[in-house]
């Protein structure tokens, strides 16, 4: 059940970032994972992989150099609340990364920046120098023991590095491809060595815990999807904008909140999430229900749903790395069968042998990206099947 709340304003505008960095540099390191395990934040990119967790693997590895990676690639369609974050409270996501530093016992930090907010870069790099003037990053952080610096590295544009391995390889100086998996970043990541790799909002909520208190985060959200996210949200509405909403707020309240009421789907998740029919209003934006690292894209009562499954899979080619043979391959067939569909060429059975690939490219490739290409095509082949299958020749 969702656990009542009741908000003003954002919630990052109400805290000193300083506060958690103080009270993280007063602990343990243990302390400080423990933290942020009983908090029960999870990942804000999206894989909703619990934090605490990650953090006390990368302390248990064993490396010479440790590292803190700020995933700031924000390459997923319909999100944008990354850069909100980075552009008004950038402090609190260096002391996020300070915190996970303390936590692992890293000394160098780095913040992999979306190439195309390259606008963004003059304003973090003058909040760096800020923090190592006042003792807040350098040798020895607010006086302490702890030595930490941060850095920042452009990505170049490549979806397929918001996937953590591919963006450490990119990092390396590699062309952006994941890695096989195991070994895991925490363990071998960065120049193979013991690695955290957490989204922009991760680290801003983990410096929001250190100050409050992992049961102020567990005030709202959901029995596995605790604490508030932050939603991008675009579309066919009449309030666009970043949302501040409890993880299980339904798809309808969400709609309610923006102007969407009028929503024939929702895709929540970008490119890599689902499509959502208005049968399905009532479902949970959550972990265990509907996950999204923050997109959610509102269509309206006169959209052609085709349209949409192209214009996604369209860029879902475009961003394959190319490495493995499904993505790689099977994503162009889904798309050649969506035209199809337009066209009026496309039969009912040949659209079944395409949904069965879809579900095979989920299956088999070895990606994020591959393993989500054809999410929105197979949720609208199967939410708006009477209109799809209207398109088709012949019958089901």
């Amino acid at each position: 059940m969702i656990k009542s709340f009741v908000q003003k304003k954002l919630t990052f505008r109400e805290i000193d970032p300083e506060k958690g960095l103080r009270a993280a540099m007063d602990l343990s390191p243990e302390a400080v994972i423990d933290c942020i395990s009983d908090s029960g934040l999870k990942g804000r990119g999206g894989a909703g992989f619990p934090t605490g967790a990650k953090w006390k693997f990368c302390r248990a590895a064993k490396g010479e150099q440790k590292y803190v990676v700020c995933n700031a690639d924000e390459g997923e369609p319909g999100t944008f609340k990354d850069r909100v974050i980075l552009t008004r409270f950038p402090h609190l996501v260096f002391a996020g990364m300070t915190i996970a530093a303390r936590a692992v016992g890293a000394t160098r930090g780095i913040v992999y920046l979306r190439g195309e907010y390259t606008y963004l870069l003059g304003g973090l790099k003058k909040a760096l120098q800020e923090r190592r003037d006042d003792g807040r990053l350098g040798p020895a952080v607010l006086g302490g023991d702890q030595e930490f610096d941060i850095e920042i590295r452009m990505g170049s544009g490549a979806y397929v590095c918001g996937e953590e391995t591919a963006l450490i390889e990119s990092l390396e100086g590699h062309r952006g491809e994941s890695r096989n998996r195991p070994p895991f970043t925490a363990d071998t990541g960065m120049n193979a060595d013991p690695t955290v790799v957490n989204n922009v909002e991760t680290f801003a909520w983990a410096a929001c815990i250190l100050d409050k208190g992992p049961d102020w985060f567990r005030v709202v959200g959901t029995d596995h999807s605790v604490g508030f996210k932050l939603f991008s949200v675009s579309g066919d509405i009449d309030r666009p904008g970043v949302y501040e909403l409890p993880l299980g707020t339904t798809v309808q309240e969400l709609l309610e909140a923006v102007g969407g009421e009028n929503a024939k789907a929702v895709v929540i998740g970008g490119a890599a999430g689902r499509c959502v029919g208005q049968g399905e209003f009532d479902r949970k934006v959550c972990y265990e229900d509907v996950p999204t690292g923050g997109a959610v894209i509102v269509f309206g009562p006169g959209r052609d749903m085709l349209e949409v499954a192209e214009n996604f899979l369209e860029f879902m080619c475009e961003e394959s790395c190319g490495q493995c043979t499904p993505c790689r391959v099977g994503n162009p067939k889904l798309l050649e069968c969506v035209r199809m569909l337009k066209d009026g060429n496309c039969s009912a059975s040949y659209l079944r042998e395409i949904v069965a690939l879809g579900e095979s490219i989920h299956a088999a490739s070895k990606c994020g990206l591959g393993q989500s290409s054809g999410n929105v095509f197979l949720s609208i082949v199967e939410h708006f099947r009477e209109e799809i299958m209207g398109r088709a020749v012949g019958s089901v």
